[in-house]
């Protein structure tokens, strides 16, 4: 493997740079920490520019990661152990890690090109869940997700890109409000789709429209707001045992998405 610098001091550029990105107080996130060998792989795939990728000095550094570095080439150094220790203290420790500049959010548009149903996400706020749903979405075919009052300011959360593994950039994610949000359902001619607990129809009866659905999820304890709920075609149940009150909305949509794949996938583009 080729052999890499190592950054010794705590004065070098790259050290200020790591700690300003993982200050909890800033405002203007324009670039973000990317941890880990398969989000920061998954992140390079997607076309997300680095600024420079690190490894800790004592842990091997993953020979795909540093082939992929290379091919896109992202700067790649080593980070004497006692400085990832200061840098990371008193919080999980990365191994490895890149800072990345945050690509611009996605628009409506960018959901609207693409042919594949779109998941809507209103009030889900918890961010492992949302993470596992990117994930999902992107392995079952869906065009995007659109996140209504999710408490996030941007995608590039760190959380979130923790919990979906580095995929948030290899799909587009929007954050809108309500109101923009069954704007572009209306716009865009999409067929909107609720999930309650009695829905008009069974989730398996979703794998014969063949039509482009908007499938729309709202917490656990409230279900879709009002406004959804007005908008919608029709409300959609996954049947379940009657001892049970819910399921967590990460499973729902993997359920429903899995009623849509093979319709999604035929037409994806």
């Amino acid at each position: 493997m080729t052999e890499l610098d190592t950054i010794t001091s705590n004065s070098d550029p790259a050290v200020q740079r790591i700690i300003d990105v993982t200050k909890h107080s800033r405002s203007n996130i324009r670039t973000t920490l990317i941890e880990d060998t398969e989000p920061l792989m998954e992140c390079i795939r997607a076309g997300v520019q680095f600024i420079e990728v690190y490894g800790s000095d004592n842990t091997p550094f993953s020979p795909e990661l540093l082939d992929l570095c290379g091919q896109h080439e992202v700067p790649v150094r080593l980070v004497d152990s006692a400085i990832v220790n200061q840098l990371f203290k008193g919080e999980r420790k990365a191994k490895t890690f890149g800072i990345a500049r945050v690509p611009h959010p996605a628009k409506f548009s960018d959901i609207a090109q693409r042919d594949g149903d779109v998941v809507l996400l209103d009030g889900a706020k918890i961010v492992g869940n949302i993470g596992a749903i990117v994930r999902t979405s992107l392995a079952l075919g869906a065009s995007g997700i659109v996140l209504v009052d999710s408490d996030l300011t941007s995608i590039a959360d760190r959380r979130l890109l923790r919990a979906s593994r580095g995929y948030v950039f290899s799909l587009p994610i929007v954050l809108a409000s309500r109101e923009e949000a069954v704007s572009f359902v209306r716009d865009s001619g999409l067929r909107l789709m609720v999930f309650e607990a009695d829905g008009d129809l069974e989730v398996k009866e979703l794998g014969d429209a063949r039509e482009r659905l908007a499938l729309t999820f709202g917490s656990e304890k409230g279900g879709p707001s009002n406004l959804f709920k007005q908008a919608s075609a029709a409300s959609v149940s996954i049947p379940m045992a009657s001892s049970t009150e819910s399921l967590n909305v990460s499973v729902s949509v993997g359920i429903a998405l899995h009623e849509r794949a093979q319709r999604n996938f035929a037409v994806s583009r």
